[in-house]
Protein backbone atom coordinates (compact mmCIF):
# COMPACT_ATOMS: atom_id res chain seq x y z
CA UNK A 1 0.00 0.00 0.00
CA UNK A 2 1.48 3.64 -1.13
CA UNK A 3 1.09 5.69 2.04
CA UNK A 4 2.27 9.55 2.32
CA UNK A 5 6.13 9.62 3.61
CA UNK A 6 6.05 12.51 4.98
CA UNK A 7 6.48 13.00 8.61
CA UNK A 8 4.45 16.10 10.45
CA UNK A 9 7.81 18.43 11.16
CA UNK A 10 8.16 18.85 15.12
CA UNK A 11 7.02 22.10 17.04
CA UNK A 12 10.63 23.40 17.01
CA UNK A 13 11.06 23.62 12.95
CA UNK A 14 7.44 23.20 12.22
CA UNK A 15 6.97 26.18 9.05
CA UNK A 16 4.29 28.82 9.55
CA UNK A 17 1.99 29.64 6.76
CA UNK A 18 1.65 33.62 6.87
CA UNK A 19 0.46 34.34 2.87
CA UNK A 20 1.39 38.48 3.84
CA UNK A 21 5.18 37.52 4.68
CA UNK A 22 5.47 34.28 2.44
CA UNK A 23 4.55 36.98 -0.57
CA UNK A 24 7.02 39.31 1.12
CA UNK A 25 9.80 37.06 -0.20
CA UNK A 26 11.14 37.06 -4.10
CA UNK A 27 10.53 33.00 -4.05
CA UNK A 28 8.31 30.81 -1.96
CA UNK A 29 9.77 27.89 0.34
CA UNK A 30 10.48 24.44 -1.35
CA UNK A 31 7.74 22.72 0.93
CA UNK A 32 5.21 24.85 -1.08
CA UNK A 33 6.42 23.81 -4.30
CA UNK A 34 5.05 20.98 -6.50
CA UNK A 35 6.26 17.53 -8.62
CA UNK A 36 5.71 18.62 -12.41
CA UNK A 37 3.55 16.17 -13.12
CA UNK A 38 1.04 17.70 -10.75
CA UNK A 39 1.61 21.68 -11.66
CA UNK A 40 -0.73 23.32 -13.11
CA UNK A 41 -0.48 23.89 -16.90
CA UNK A 42 -1.92 26.16 -19.46
CA UNK A 43 -4.15 24.03 -21.02
CA UNK A 44 -6.24 22.86 -17.72
CA UNK A 45 -8.15 26.13 -18.24
CA UNK A 46 -10.30 24.92 -20.84
CA UNK A 47 -13.54 23.98 -19.65
CA UNK A 48 -14.59 20.37 -18.09
CA UNK A 49 -18.27 20.20 -19.82
CA UNK A 50 -20.57 19.10 -16.85
CA UNK A 51 -23.83 19.64 -16.97
CA UNK A 52 -25.89 22.28 -15.51
CA UNK A 53 -29.22 20.93 -13.91
CA UNK A 54 -32.42 22.92 -13.47
CA UNK A 55 -33.62 20.74 -9.92
CA UNK A 56 -36.68 23.20 -9.49
CA UNK A 57 -39.13 20.99 -11.50
CA UNK A 58 -37.60 18.09 -9.43
CA UNK A 59 -38.52 20.08 -6.01
CA UNK A 60 -41.88 20.68 -7.15
CA UNK A 61 -42.85 17.47 -8.07
CA UNK A 62 -42.61 17.61 -12.19
CA UNK A 63 -42.12 14.14 -13.26
CA UNK A 64 -40.74 15.24 -16.40
CA UNK A 65 -38.07 17.39 -15.39
CA UNK A 66 -37.02 14.89 -12.76
CA UNK A 67 -36.67 12.33 -15.42
CA UNK A 68 -34.27 14.20 -17.36
CA UNK A 69 -32.11 15.46 -13.93
CA UNK A 70 -31.76 11.74 -12.78
CA UNK A 71 -30.83 11.24 -16.70
CA UNK A 72 -28.35 13.90 -16.27
CA UNK A 73 -26.80 13.09 -12.91
CA UNK A 74 -26.31 9.45 -13.80
CA UNK A 75 -24.48 10.20 -17.59
CA UNK A 76 -22.24 12.33 -15.29
CA UNK A 77 -21.28 10.16 -12.22
CA UNK A 78 -20.56 7.41 -14.47
CA UNK A 79 -18.07 8.98 -16.07
CA UNK A 80 -16.53 11.69 -13.15
CA UNK A 81 -18.97 12.42 -10.70
CA UNK A 82 -19.40 15.94 -11.08
CA UNK A 83 -22.39 18.11 -12.04
CA UNK A 84 -23.75 21.55 -11.18
CA UNK A 85 -27.00 22.67 -10.09
CA UNK A 86 -29.27 25.66 -10.09
CA UNK A 87 -32.43 26.97 -8.99
CA UNK A 88 -31.68 24.53 -6.30
CA UNK A 89 -33.65 26.85 -3.10
CA UNK A 90 -31.25 27.95 -1.33
CA UNK A 91 -31.26 31.78 0.14
CA UNK A 92 -28.68 33.99 -1.88
CA UNK A 93 -28.60 35.80 1.11
CA UNK A 94 -27.38 32.97 3.27
CA UNK A 95 -24.49 32.01 0.67
CA UNK A 96 -23.68 35.91 0.52
CA UNK A 97 -23.29 36.15 4.31
CA UNK A 98 -21.26 32.91 4.69
CA UNK A 99 -18.92 34.36 2.29
CA UNK A 100 -18.51 37.69 3.55
CA UNK A 101 -17.66 35.77 6.76
CA UNK A 102 -15.09 33.76 5.11
CA UNK A 103 -13.08 37.14 4.77
CA UNK A 104 -13.36 38.42 8.30
CA UNK A 105 -12.41 35.32 9.63
CA UNK A 106 -9.23 34.92 7.61
CA UNK A 107 -8.44 38.98 7.65
CA UNK A 108 -8.01 38.18 11.76
CA UNK A 109 -4.56 38.22 12.98
CA UNK A 110 -2.82 34.69 13.24
CA UNK A 111 -2.67 34.30 16.78
CA UNK A 112 -6.65 34.85 16.89
CA UNK A 113 -7.15 32.09 14.37
CA UNK A 114 -5.05 29.99 15.98
CA UNK A 115 -7.10 29.49 18.93
CA UNK A 116 -8.87 27.45 16.72
CA UNK A 117 -5.93 25.57 15.76
CA UNK A 118 -6.26 22.30 14.39
CA UNK A 119 -5.55 19.57 16.41
CA UNK A 120 -3.07 16.58 14.41
CA UNK A 121 -4.76 13.93 13.53
CA UNK A 122 -8.51 15.66 13.72
CA UNK A 123 -10.18 16.81 10.73
CA UNK A 124 -11.75 19.90 12.30
CA UNK A 125 -10.26 23.06 13.52
CA UNK A 126 -8.18 25.86 11.62
CA UNK A 127 -5.38 24.62 9.46
CA UNK A 128 -2.89 27.01 7.68
CA UNK A 129 -1.73 24.56 4.45
CA UNK A 130 -1.30 21.80 6.41
CA UNK A 131 2.11 22.43 7.82
CA UNK A 132 1.27 20.42 11.08
CA UNK A 133 0.78 17.42 8.90
CA UNK A 134 3.20 17.43 6.32
CA UNK A 135 6.80 18.73 5.18
CA UNK A 136 6.68 18.78 1.40
CA UNK A 137 4.23 19.28 -1.16
CA UNK A 138 1.87 21.60 0.83
CA UNK A 139 -1.20 23.10 0.00
CA UNK A 140 -1.22 27.20 -0.48
CA UNK A 141 -4.57 27.91 1.48
CA UNK A 142 -6.06 28.52 5.43
CA UNK A 143 -8.82 26.64 6.20
CA UNK A 144 -11.62 26.38 8.83
CA UNK A 145 -13.37 23.06 9.17
CA UNK A 146 -16.06 21.99 11.55
CA UNK A 147 -19.20 19.88 12.22
CA UNK A 148 -22.26 19.77 11.64
CA UNK A 149 -24.62 17.06 13.09
CA UNK A 150 -26.98 18.74 15.45
CA UNK A 151 -29.39 21.82 15.45
CA UNK A 152 -26.82 23.18 17.66
CA UNK A 153 -22.89 21.93 17.10
CA UNK A 154 -21.97 24.65 15.02
CA UNK A 155 -23.01 27.84 16.98
CA UNK A 156 -21.92 25.81 19.81
CA UNK A 157 -18.04 25.46 17.99
CA UNK A 158 -17.33 28.75 17.34
CA UNK A 159 -18.71 29.71 20.77
CA UNK A 160 -16.29 27.10 22.91
CA UNK A 161 -13.54 27.53 20.48
CA UNK A 162 -13.31 31.44 19.40
CA UNK A 163 -15.92 33.10 22.18
CA UNK A 164 -19.16 34.65 22.39
CA UNK A 165 -17.75 37.40 20.22
CA UNK A 166 -18.07 34.75 17.61
CA UNK A 167 -22.06 34.03 18.01
CA UNK A 168 -22.61 35.69 14.65
CA UNK A 169 -20.65 33.02 12.76
CA UNK A 170 -21.76 30.05 14.33
CA UNK A 171 -25.82 31.52 13.91
CA UNK A 172 -24.49 31.88 9.95
CA UNK A 173 -22.88 28.68 9.45
CA UNK A 174 -25.37 26.36 11.33
CA UNK A 175 -28.14 28.05 9.04
CA UNK A 176 -25.96 27.24 5.99
CA UNK A 177 -25.19 23.70 6.82
CA UNK A 178 -28.63 23.11 7.42
CA UNK A 179 -29.58 24.38 4.56
CA UNK A 180 -26.75 22.06 2.19
CA UNK A 181 -27.80 19.14 4.57
CA UNK A 182 -31.36 19.21 3.07
CA UNK A 183 -30.12 20.31 -0.77
CA UNK A 184 -27.78 17.25 0.06
CA UNK A 185 -30.74 15.03 0.76
CA UNK A 186 -32.59 15.80 -2.17
CA UNK A 187 -29.48 14.84 -4.32
CA UNK A 188 -29.42 11.51 -2.77
CA UNK A 189 -32.67 11.34 -3.56
CA UNK A 190 -31.75 11.78 -7.58
CA UNK A 191 -28.73 9.33 -7.17
CA UNK A 192 -30.86 6.85 -5.60
CA UNK A 193 -33.51 6.71 -8.58
CA UNK A 194 -30.43 7.51 -10.74
CA UNK A 195 -29.71 3.72 -9.67
CA UNK A 196 -32.48 2.62 -10.36
CA UNK A 197 -32.83 1.42 -5.79
CA UNK A 198 -35.64 4.08 -5.04
CA UNK A 199 -35.41 7.83 -3.89
CA UNK A 200 -36.05 6.94 -0.75
CA UNK A 201 -32.70 5.02 -0.68
CA UNK A 202 -30.02 6.80 0.39
CA UNK A 203 -32.62 9.81 1.93
CA UNK A 204 -32.72 7.68 4.66
CA UNK A 205 -29.53 6.37 5.15
CA UNK A 206 -28.04 10.28 5.12
CA UNK A 207 -31.47 11.87 7.00
CA UNK A 208 -28.90 12.30 10.40
CA UNK A 209 -25.78 12.64 9.37
CA UNK A 210 -22.56 13.86 10.39
CA UNK A 211 -20.89 15.85 8.07
CA UNK A 212 -17.92 18.58 7.77
CA UNK A 213 -17.98 22.38 6.53
CA UNK A 214 -14.86 24.07 5.61
CA UNK A 215 -13.94 27.63 4.57
CA UNK A 216 -11.70 27.29 2.57
CA UNK A 217 -8.91 30.78 1.70
CA UNK A 218 -6.38 30.70 -1.31
CA UNK A 219 -4.44 33.98 -0.83
CA UNK A 220 -2.35 35.35 -3.56
CA UNK A 221 1.06 33.27 -4.64
CA UNK A 222 3.99 35.44 -6.01
CA UNK A 223 4.40 32.24 -8.22
CA UNK A 224 1.29 30.07 -9.06
CA UNK A 225 3.08 27.93 -12.00
CA UNK A 226 4.99 26.25 -8.82
CA UNK A 227 2.59 25.74 -5.87
CA UNK A 228 -0.54 24.58 -5.51
CA UNK A 229 -3.92 25.65 -3.31
CA UNK A 230 -5.06 21.83 -3.15
CA UNK A 231 -3.10 18.92 -4.20
CA UNK A 232 -5.07 16.05 -6.68
CA UNK A 233 -7.23 14.22 -4.06
CA UNK A 234 -10.53 12.60 -4.48
CA UNK A 235 -12.78 13.41 -1.75
CA UNK A 236 -13.12 10.40 0.68
CA UNK A 237 -16.39 11.66 2.30
CA UNK A 238 -19.92 11.26 0.47
CA UNK A 239 -20.90 13.91 -1.42
CA UNK A 240 -19.38 17.36 -1.25
CA UNK A 241 -21.53 20.82 -2.05
CA UNK A 242 -19.13 23.52 -2.87
CA UNK A 243 -20.04 26.91 -3.74
CA UNK A 244 -16.92 28.99 -5.46
CA UNK A 245 -16.36 32.51 -6.01
CA UNK A 246 -16.03 34.63 -9.21
CA UNK A 247 -12.49 33.70 -9.11
CA UNK A 248 -11.96 30.20 -10.16
CA UNK A 249 -9.52 27.79 -9.52
CA UNK A 250 -11.07 24.20 -9.35
CA UNK A 251 -10.12 21.12 -11.73
CA UNK A 252 -11.29 17.95 -12.91
CA UNK A 253 -8.56 15.06 -14.27
CA UNK A 254 -11.08 13.49 -16.92
CA UNK A 255 -10.07 11.49 -20.12
CA UNK A 256 -6.36 12.09 -18.79
CA UNK A 257 -6.74 15.44 -18.76
CA UNK A 258 -6.98 18.55 -16.30
CA UNK A 259 -9.72 20.74 -17.12
CA UNK A 260 -11.39 23.94 -15.29
CA UNK A 261 -14.94 24.27 -13.96
CA UNK A 262 -15.74 27.70 -14.46
CA UNK A 263 -17.83 29.62 -11.20
CA UNK A 264 -21.59 30.16 -11.64
CA UNK A 265 -22.52 32.82 -9.26
CA UNK A 266 -26.48 30.74 -8.77
CA UNK A 267 -24.97 27.11 -8.62
CA UNK A 268 -23.41 24.62 -6.58
CA UNK A 269 -20.67 22.16 -8.02
CA UNK A 270 -21.86 18.86 -6.64
CA UNK A 271 -18.96 15.56 -6.93
CA UNK A 272 -18.92 12.25 -5.58
CA UNK A 273 -16.83 11.14 -3.09
CA UNK A 274 -15.30 7.99 -1.86
CA UNK A 275 -17.92 6.77 0.32
CA UNK A 276 -20.67 6.79 -2.00
CA UNK A 277 -18.55 5.17 -4.48
CA UNK A 278 -18.51 2.43 -2.36
CA UNK A 279 -22.02 3.02 -1.53
CA UNK A 280 -23.17 2.58 -5.42
CA UNK A 281 -20.76 -0.78 -5.65
CA UNK A 282 -18.46 1.33 -7.82
CA UNK A 283 -20.91 2.67 -10.64
CA UNK A 284 -20.73 6.42 -9.49
CA UNK A 285 -17.31 7.68 -9.53
CA UNK A 286 -15.02 9.64 -7.10
CA UNK A 287 -12.60 11.75 -9.63
CA UNK A 288 -9.42 13.42 -8.80
CA UNK A 289 -9.67 17.15 -8.48
CA UNK A 290 -7.20 19.98 -7.20
CA UNK A 291 -7.82 23.56 -6.74
CA UNK A 292 -5.04 26.07 -8.58
CA UNK A 293 -3.82 29.28 -7.08
CA UNK A 294 -3.12 32.70 -8.97
CA UNK A 295 -1.07 35.61 -8.13
CA UNK A 296 -3.38 38.44 -8.45
CA UNK A 297 -6.15 38.03 -6.30
CA UNK A 298 -7.66 35.69 -3.26
CA UNK A 299 -9.71 32.80 -3.84
CA UNK A 300 -12.40 31.58 -1.37
CA UNK A 301 -15.13 28.64 -1.74
CA UNK A 302 -17.75 26.91 0.74
CA UNK A 303 -17.24 23.20 0.90
CA UNK A 304 -20.06 21.16 2.65
CA UNK A 305 -19.05 17.42 2.97
CA UNK A 306 -21.79 15.39 3.58
CA UNK A 307 -20.97 12.40 5.80
CA UNK A 308 -22.97 9.32 7.23
CA UNK A 309 -23.65 8.80 10.94
CA UNK A 310 -20.88 7.40 12.82
CA UNK A 311 -22.29 3.97 13.33
CA UNK A 312 -24.04 3.87 9.99
CA UNK A 313 -22.19 0.74 8.09
CA UNK A 314 -21.03 1.96 4.63
CA UNK A 315 -22.57 -1.41 2.04
CA UNK A 316 -23.61 -1.29 -1.21
CA UNK A 317 -27.58 -1.54 -1.35
CA UNK A 318 -28.38 -5.19 -2.70
CA UNK A 319 -29.92 -3.97 -5.84
CA UNK A 320 -26.46 -3.05 -7.15
CA UNK A 321 -24.88 -6.30 -6.27
CA UNK A 322 -25.15 -9.27 -9.22
CA UNK A 323 -23.15 -11.60 -10.64
CA UNK A 324 -21.98 -8.93 -13.24
CA UNK A 325 -21.11 -6.67 -10.46
CA UNK A 326 -19.87 -8.09 -7.42
CA UNK A 327 -19.27 -6.48 -4.07
CA UNK A 328 -16.22 -4.17 -5.16
CA UNK A 329 -15.91 -2.91 -0.98
CA UNK A 330 -15.65 -4.57 2.08
CA UNK A 331 -18.33 -2.89 4.34
CA UNK A 332 -16.34 0.02 6.80
CA UNK A 333 -17.97 2.82 8.53
CA UNK A 334 -16.76 6.75 8.00
CA UNK A 335 -15.16 7.21 11.17
CA UNK A 336 -12.98 4.20 10.14
CA UNK A 337 -11.88 6.04 6.49
CA UNK A 338 -11.79 9.82 8.11
CA UNK A 339 -8.90 8.38 10.73
CA UNK A 340 -7.40 6.42 7.96
CA UNK A 341 -6.76 9.83 6.12
CA UNK A 342 -5.91 11.68 8.84
CA UNK A 343 -3.34 9.34 10.37
CA UNK A 344 -2.11 6.65 7.86
CA UNK A 345 -2.65 8.26 4.59
CA UNK A 346 -2.53 11.33 2.12
CA UNK A 347 -5.87 11.43 0.07
CA UNK A 348 -5.57 10.86 -3.58
CA UNK A 349 -7.01 8.91 -6.11
CA UNK A 350 -5.98 5.51 -4.62
CA UNK A 351 -7.82 6.30 -1.08
CA UNK A 352 -10.90 3.81 -1.38
CA UNK A 353 -8.52 0.80 -2.41
CA UNK A 354 -5.81 1.94 -0.33
CA UNK A 355 -8.33 1.92 2.62
CA UNK A 356 -9.76 -1.47 1.50
CA UNK A 357 -6.84 -3.70 1.54
CA UNK A 358 -6.40 -1.74 5.31
CA UNK A 359 -9.37 -2.26 6.73
CA UNK A 360 -9.49 -6.15 5.45
CA UNK A 361 -6.02 -6.76 7.30
CA UNK A 362 -7.04 -4.84 10.27
CA UNK A 363 -10.49 -7.55 10.32
CA UNK A 364 -8.09 -10.22 9.75
CA UNK A 365 -5.88 -9.24 12.43
CA UNK A 366 -8.81 -8.67 15.23
CA UNK A 367 -10.03 -12.46 13.92
CA UNK A 368 -6.73 -14.08 14.24
CA UNK A 369 -6.34 -12.32 17.80
CA UNK A 370 -9.57 -13.42 19.35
Amino acid sequence: MATTTTMPPTKDDQLIFDASLLNSKPNIPTQFIWPEEEKATPDALQELHVPLIDISGFLSGDPKSTLEATRLISQACEKHGFFQVVNHGVDPGLIEEAHKLIDAFFSLPLPEKQRAQRVTGESCGYASSFTGRFTSRLPWKETLSFRFCSPTSVQDYFVRTLGPDYLRYGEAYQKYCEAMSELSLKIMELLGMSLGVGRAQFREFFESNDSIMRLNYYPPCQDPSLALGTGPHCDPTSLTILHQDDVGGLQVFSDGNWRTITPISNAFVVNIGDTFMALSNGRFKSCLHRAVVNSACARRSLAFFLCPETERVVTAPEGLVDSEHPRAYPDFTWPALLEFTQKHYRADMNTLDAFSKWIVRQTATTAAAN
